[in-house]
């Protein structure tokens, strides 16, 4: 039970310390030269390629994974039964990221749309279906809660 504690306390910390820094790389871009077509790092050399400079590059970059990052914090942290819903944006993103690391194709955020479209169908089909089965529960509770209210207020005759 300890052990689950501190690694749950450790998986926390994580989570919090990307959420807080997400601000942090949607601006990295600016501390990058304005005209810098390749940018050499300890991880390697960074081409502009498609985007003509790195910091452009950069920039196109993390304004597609840092939303996709929070979608998906957003997704394994939730416990909702719409939670499956967020599988379509995190869809959108990921090929968005895709087109822009592929920086070879022309055309950025026109056709991702078109590749979602078959993941859009399944999560619809699979939280309609979700949502149908657990319907009568949602009425049960409201129901609960309709009953222990007037049970709490006692009516007056008379």
């Amino acid at each position: 039970m300890k052990g689950n504690k501190k690694t749950s306390l450790f998986i926390g910390s994580i989570i919090v310390l990307l959420i807080i820094s997400t601000p942090y790389f949607l601006y990295f871009y600016q501390n990058l030269p304005t005209d810098t077509e390749n940018w050499d790092t300890i991880f390697g050399i960074i081409k502009g390629g498609y985007y003509g400079t790195a910091r452009m590059y950069i920039y196109s970059f993390f304004s597609k994974f840092v939303p996709l990052l929070l979608l998906f914090i957003w997704f394994i942290t939730n416990k909702t039964w719409w939670v499956h819903a967020l599988v379509i944006p995190i869809a959108v993103y990921l090929f968005q990221l895709i087109s822009v690391i592929n920086d070879s194709e022309g055309y950025i955020d026109e056709v991702e749309f078109i590749y979602t479209v078959p993941f859009l169908v399944v999560i619809i089909v699979i939280l309609y279906f979700v949502r149908s089965k657990i319907s009568i529960y949602i009425q049960a509770v409201d129901l609960k809660k309709e009953m222990d209210e007037n049970m709490r207020t006692p009516k007056k005759f008379g």
